[in-house]
């Protein structure tokens, strides 16, 4: 019987080491991969250029009810310019696009936007055979890896590169359940036949279950970038039917800020394993111009928004369209700059819909009661009016006494994007408030947050429901475990 007793102890202890092993690799491998080096060339922090009012555009497209009648109308500006930078090019052709597809939902209708782009590209390759056009994307267009991606399919037929991102040397951004992932599953691939219904659309293939348990970790290649020898276009909106109708916001700019996109591009593609070398772009001399304009990256996004919005003062004017609203660190500084005086104006999108799919508000909704009840009432809130669309704008503009200081790009103001885990590309400038780049971003603004001519915003009140209470508590949770999409 002693002995027995005697086995039973050593196997506990045996156990007892194993789970312990196991608890501390698998937090070693949280630490790690929370922690660990950015590849380099990433979180990127260009230099200032400085341009003229003739050589950056803010463009816009707007999804809106007029004043008179319910039919939708649309105002589009962005893929415009896409393509005609796309038509102009000669040399080379840089995309880095976070959604290139045709899904969405049985029921649904929607402008081929995914395959507009993809034959725009096709036929400029064709009319110029040497023109060398490159476009990297995500592998959210191939469901994880589930399924090809007809629109890569072609571009490759058309002798054009393309990319899927690699991902994986990113920091986890939901570390409890990526370091699972990474232990159990990441060595087994996500290709197979699909068998399970596809996350984003019901006319898209199956999916693996490797592959959902790869979307989990919730890691994206969210850049918007299209850079030729001529132009370079930073805009929020994506080439993706199910988005066409959405409202976004964007620069075109001409110049040296065009190379350090290359560069910044140059690091994303270094992440596969067999990167391939992009086209270098031949730097101007002298640059004139009283309008500064710089390029960033992932965290650096959120270094100058910090900068940004502490300098706001008394007198100062802080405007912000935001598709998501959640950093922490950017909530308590938006209740900062209001306690010192500065008129804090935002307009939201009420995070109603993502792709025919409904949502319940979060983490606009919370985050927006609790701006308005910290900052009684000082910080002035306006709810896009959408239908089915989203208002997916990431656009701030501070104005101060003479000069504008403008962020935009693909980066939403929530930790994800901005804290050095999704890939992501915006552009800083800062100009006179005379220049017309100011006046036009300032009469964006106030043309949708007066409701100048059609139904752009509702008040605040609007969206106001007697769940809000669970709903703050759901996102702090979300923010609190990192096991968000936002």
């Amino acid at each position: 019987m002693k002995d027995v007793h005697t086995l039973k102890k050593k196997r506990k202890k045996r156990w007892l080491l194993v789970i312990i092993a196991f608890i501390m690799l698998y937090a070693a491998v949280i630490v790690y991969q929370t922690h660990k080096p950015l590849p380099a060339g990433l979180s990127m922090e260009g230099p200032i250029h400085r341009v003229t009012d003739a050589d950056i555009e803010f463009l816009s497209d707007l999804t809106y009810k007029g004043k008179l009648q319910d039919r939708i109308n649309q105002e589009q500006m962005i893929f415009d310019h896409i393509y005609q930078a796309i038509e102009a090019a000669r040399q080379f052709v840089v995309i880095d696009m976070f959604l290139i597809n045709g899904y969405y939902k049985t029921g649904q209708s929607f402008p081929p936007l995914s395959r507009m782009f993809i034959d725009k590209l096709i036929a400029q390759k064709e009319k110029y055979p040497d023109l060398d056009m490159v476009v990297i994307t995500d592998e959210i267009n191939t469901s994880y890896g589930s399924h090809a991606s007809p629109e890569l399919e072609r571009l490759k037929g058309a002798g054009i590169r393309t990319v899927i991102t690699n991902v994986d040397a990113l920091r986890d951004s939901n570390p409890l359940y990526s370091a699972g992932w990474r232990i159990f599953v990441q060595w087994f691939g996500q290709s197979g036949r699909g068998w399970l219904p596809n996350s984003m659309s019901d006319k898209a293939p199956d999916m693996t279950l490797r592959s959902y348990m790869k979307l989990l970790n919730a890691k994206a290649n969210h850049r918007k970038v299209i850079a030729t020898e001529k132009t370079l276009i930073v805009p929020s909106g994506n080439a993706h039917d199910a988005s066409s109708y959405n409202s976004n916001s964007g620069f075109e700019i001409k110049g040296n800020i065009i190379g350090d996109a290359l560069e910044s591009e140059q690091a994303v593609m270094n992440l596969s394993d067999s990167p391939m070398q992009l086209p270098t772009y031949n730097r101007i001399g002298q640059e004139n111009g009283d309008i500064e304009v710089r390029l960033l990256t992932e965290g650096k996004i959120l270094n100058h928004l910090r900068n940004e919005i502490t300098e706001a003062k008394l007198g100062d004017t802080l405007w912000m369209g935001m598709f998501y609203l959640a950093d922490r660190e950017v909530i308590q500084l938006l209740l900062q700059a209001a306690d010192r005086g500065v008129q804090v104006k935002l307009i939201l999108d009420p995070n109603e819909s993502a792709f025919g799919n409904g949502k319940i508000g979060i983490p606009n909704r919370p985050v927006a009661s609790e701006l308005l009840e910290k900052s009684h009432n000082r910080i002035e809130i306006r709810w896009y009016h959408t239908t089915q669309e989203q208002y997916h704008t990431k656009l701030m503009l501070v104005e101060h006494e003479g000069r504008a200081v403008i962020q935009n790009g693909s980066a939403n103001f929530t930790t994800r994007n901005l804290a050095d885990l999704n890939l992501e590309t915006n552009i800083e400038v800062s100009a006179p408030l005379t220049s017309k780049l100011a006046q036009d971003v300032q009469r964006y603004f106030l043309k949708i947050w007066r409701n100048d001519g059609a139904e752009y915003t509702l008040d605040a009140s609007s969206y106001k429901d007697k769940s809000i209470g669970v709903k703050r508590v759901l996102y702090k949770l979300q923010d609190w475990l990192d096991f968000t999409t936002f």
